[in-house]
């Protein structure tokens, strides 16, 4: 789940960001001199970057009880940009996902609001010192990325997506004995209580036996003598 930009205020005796080793958590790349810029609002002072396996962080090299953290499954987006029109500097352009379906007008509000809500920022910039470190970041970037896949949720219910054409056949003739026709399994494209699908397979089933015995007629007719 998308846990969004946070603060952290908590740092090693180095003076760096305390990672969960346990969890195989290590900083993958390090990079001073970086300012950040969180939505709408000017960019602070700089300081340095941590990328690690599981997070980027962000801490200020003027005040050690500021610096921000969002784990990689909170960004949704990273791409390096180098147009003036879009920001002035050349910057890792980020978009991080809040978990929150607020209306995006309502969220550009607060990122430009004197007050800074962290849950409420969904657009971040990392503005390097040296821009041409710029392309070594974002491709630590995609390696961690790579790292924190979205997690795939379970079907809560198996579907059986295939039946003989013996059990499709006697839904047909109506063989109650077996099965009716509310027990018709699930078929590719069955979705929210839509028989539709299924009406058709069926329909289908019954024309073509309709037209085998069509066939079946014209071909006694074909072979009787008297014609």
């Amino acid at each position: 789940m998308a846990g969004g930009l946070k603060p952290l205020t908590e740092r090693s005796a180095a003076g760096t960001p305390v990672l969960v080793t346990a969890a195989g958590e290590e900083v993958m790349h390090v990079q001073p001199n970086v300012s950040i810029v969180l939505g709408n609002r000017p960019p602070e002072s700089p300081g340095t970057l941590y990328i690690s396996t599981k997070q980027v962080v962000w801490l200020s090299d003027t005040d050690r009880t500021k610096g921000y953290e969002v784990d990689f499954l909170s960004v949704s987006l990273h791409a390096v940009s180098r147009d003036p029109e879009a920001f002035e500097s050349p910057c890792l352009y980020t978009q991080i996902d809040t978990g929150d379906e607020e209306d995006e007008s309502e969220s550009c509000d607060s990122e430009a609001s004197d007050t800074l809500d962290l849950s409420k920022i969904t657009e971040m910039r990392l503005v390097p010192s040296d821009p041409t470190k710029l392309d070594t970041i974002f491709n630590i970037f995609c390696q961690c990325a790579e790292l924190n896949p979205e997690p795939v949720e379970e079907e809560e219910e198996q579907h059986n997506w295939i039946f003989s054409a013996d059990q499709l056949g006697a839904a047909v003739e109506g063989d109650d004995s077996e099965w009716n026709d509310s027990d018709i399994p699930f078929t590719i494209g069955y979705s929210n209580g839509d028989h539709d699908l299924a009406s058709s397979v069926l329909e289908l089933q019954i024309n073509d036996q309709r037209f085998e015995d069509a066939e079946e007629m014209e071909s006694d007719s074909s072979d009787d003598p008297h014609q």
